[in-house]
């Protein structure tokens, strides 16, 4: 069971270490074309407000990730990855959204991947940090 958990935290590393790199690009570009042009329909906002909320997001998500990593405030980074996954769900699952051709299996894929990242952000949390003492 411990190397099952070992690698769904580092799955769950890994995921959201992509998934904030490409948030970050995309808001980032966004942000320096003007701010309007981010259209992501699963997300409950627009404009301007939705570039903001992605750009900030995925800084807070950056900083809990690498805090998680280094063994401090790992509550954070469970936090993260329970609001991504909940934000999938509820864009993908309980909204009006509508799929283009194959997105279906594309969003269900994105939200398995994200409910077993969040697994393993769960199990990061219970992990024992050995220190070595001396430097």
């Amino acid at each position: 069971m411990g190397v099952v958990k070992t690698l769904l935290r580092f799955f769950s590393y890994l995921f959201h270490f992509l998934l904030v790199l490409f948030l970050l690009a995309v808001s980032g570009l966004t942000l320096v074309s003007g701010g309007q042009n981010l259209h992501l329909g699963m997300l409950p906002w627009t404009g301007s407000t939705l570039t903001l909320v992605v750009f900030f997001g995925s800084l807070f998500g950056l900083l809990t990730l690498v805090l998680a990593f280094r063994g401090r405030l790992r509550i954070l980074f469970f936090l993260w990855a329970l609001a991504v996954a909940v934000l999938l769900a509820r864009g993908y699952i309980f909204s009006g959204y509508h799929f283009a051709a194959g997105e279906a299996r594309t969003a269900g894929y994105l939200l398995l991947a994200a409910l077993l990242a969040l697994l393993g952000a769960w199990f990061q949390m219970f992990r024992r940090i050995e220190r070595v003492i001396g430097y």
